[in-house]
């Protein structure tokens, strides 16, 4: 077996090619939307689809209990593959918008089986220094998020294909990196059997609960946040009549926050991850409630506010994936991720399709205030 000096590499840098699906619709949701003649704004139906599809994928893979009764990198390996056939759909000819949902929803699908269960499979090999490996694994997940916007700004001839046909390959290799270098940890404990009751189980247990609270909370802010990155460049860009890189810019401002989540978590070492996980939550509430003030600065201002944002709004989630892993029993530690990934998730649909409902509604510069109520409530949970 690998030490563990090798295997955090390889957990991270699969992570990291995987979850570049996430956000491989949204990076060209410009060319799929032409193909269309619609009534609605689609985008946030592209991004609640990959997230709807990983609400079902975790609720299914937490009550069948599959990351604890199977070899957790395996079911990554499959999933892996599985997900990298889903962006295909999208390269045919011909794409309709229920094949375009539908495709994105399966991608969501079979992330339930990465991104928690590769969190499972660090906690499997770590069990002092958790919030530092976590805190690489989710800067992963963000540079993953982040890259098809960067794939799609320095491939502007035939981006559409490029982005799809890349993230797709990334999530293979990143899928055969786990299967043939990964074997499942030393502190795995298996569970034998499904049970059916565990979640009940789980949120009995208070430091599992309100964890998971402080979770959800932050959830309510970071998909609506990154998912609307561009329309806030592109409505800045507007009322101050310049001309921004969108793209290029999304993808610094998404993976910024991959550099808070490493450095949060080496200060958890120190102070803990609570403390950490309520200073960002803090944080990205005063961003939300000042949101409205950022469309007046300068340029340079601006940009260096957003970046400053993205670095806070993620840095906690590592954070609060450590608390929740130590609150678990040791043979449910892969449920219980994936169990509040759910559940996150579905708050994050919610976040996202009332900020895309009210884009017409409101004016946008005071759109993001309202993301301020996930961390707020975070912060309340935290402190009793």
């Amino acid at each position: 077996m690998k030490s563990k000096f090798h295997i955090l590499p390889i957990i991270i840098i699969a992570q990291f090619f995987c979850t570049s699906l996430w956000f491989a619709g949204n990076a060209v949701i410009d060319e799929l939307t032409n193909k269309f003649t619609v009534g609605f704004n689609i985008e946030g139906y592209v991004l609640s689809s990959v997230q709807l599809g990983f609400i079902i994928g975790t609720l299914s893979f937490a009550l069948l209990t599959l990351a604890d009764r199977f070899s957790p990198s395996k079911v990554f390996f499959a999933c892996a593959l599985l997900g990298a056939l889903s962006n295909l759909p999208l390269l045919l000819p011909e794409v309709s918008i229920f094949n375009l949902l539908t495709a994105r929803f399966a991608t969501g699908f079979f992330l339930a089986g990465i991104y928690p269960v590769g969190m499972k499979i660090a906690s499997d090999y770590y069990k002092e220094g958790l919030g530092t490996a976590l805190g690489f694994l989710v800067g992963a997940l963000v540079l993953g998020t982040a890259l098809p916007h960067l794939l799609f700004e320095f491939n502007s001839d035939n981006a559409f294909n490029t982005v799809l046909l890349s993230t797709s390959f990334l999530s293979t290799l990143g899928g055969f990196l786990i299967f043939f270098f990964v074997p499942d940890g030393p502190y795995r404990s298996p569970a034998l059997r499904i049970q059916l009751g565990v979640i009940t189980q789980l949120f009995s247990i208070t430091s599992f609960r309100k964890a998971a609270i402080g979770y959800f909370g932050h959830m309510w802010e970071l998909y609506a946040f990154w998912g609307f990155v561009p329309l806030i460049l592109k409505t800045y860009s507007q009322l101050q009549g310049i001309s921004i890189p969108i793209a290029l810019w999304s993808f610094i401002i998404i993976a910024i926050g991959s550099i808070s989540c490493i450095v949060g978590g080496f200060i958890s070492l120190k102070i803990g991850s609570k403390k950490v996980a309520r200073f960002m939550l803090m944080c990205s509430a005063l961003f939300c409630l000042a949101s409205p003030l950022f469309f007046k600065v300068s340029p340079y201002l601006f940009l260096i506010i957003l970046c400053l944002w993205g670095m806070v709004v993620i840095a906690d989630s590592p954070q609060f994936s450590k608390m929740i892993a130590d609150a678990a029993p040791p043979e449910l530690k892969g449920t219980g991720l994936t169990i509040v990934n759910c559940i996150g998730f579905a708050i994050t649909i919610i976040s996202i399709q009332l900020l895309n409902a009210l884009t017409d509604t409101i004016p946008i510069t005071f759109l993001f205030v309202l993301l301020s109520i996930g961390p707020l409530i975070g912060l309340y949970f935290l402190r009793k």
